[in-house]
């Protein structure tokens, strides 16, 4: 196995979606490789961005597509959902897979038990221990309501 990056292997995919003339898939990846361009250079100085902090523009990405669909859908407009839900399955092949309840639900009870967390006032201390160990598994907002529901039961 070859050691490319995220990035290298979704600008190669992107040239393989234009040989195939795939428009969906190379117009998602074109604009996922400008936002990992955009934050490459965003701040003091230009740098590559590791692998994690890809994940993270491509989590980014996804979350407009999932939000743009479902304002799509409210607005009555089902073919513009329709795109948005396709770039969402593109991008979605690169993403990690998503966690089960379950296993989200542990995640949660270990980290609100390695902080001592005790109610509500310390749900930011342990919304910053479940997404260490999350890492891009899971929407924020959907650990911010397991941690919400853990916390409002102790």
């Amino acid at each position: 196995m070859t050691d490319t990056t995220l990035k290298e292997q979704i600008q190669h995919d992107l040239h393989d979606a234009m040989r195939a003339r795939d428009k969906v898939r190379s117009g998602t990846l074109r604009m996922t490789l400008t936002s990992i361009t955009n934050a490459e250079v965003a701040g003091d100085e230009a740098r590559q961005l590791s692998d994690d902090e890809v994940l993270k523009v491509l989590a980014k990405e996804a979350k407009k597509r999932k939000e743009a669909a479902t304002a799509f859908t409210a607005a009555n407009r089902p073919e513009l959902a329709a795109v948005e839900e396709a770039e969402l399955v593109v991008l979605e092949a690169y993403l990690p897979a998503q966690l089960e309840d379950a296993e989200l639900g542990a995640i949660v009870a270990r980290a609100v038990e390695s902080t001592g967390a005790t109610g509500m006032p310390q749900m930011g201390l342990v919304m910053k221990a479940a997404q260490a160990d999350v890492a891009g598994r899971a929407d924020g907002g959907r650990v911010a309501a397991v941690v919400k529901q853990v916390l409002s039961g102790r």
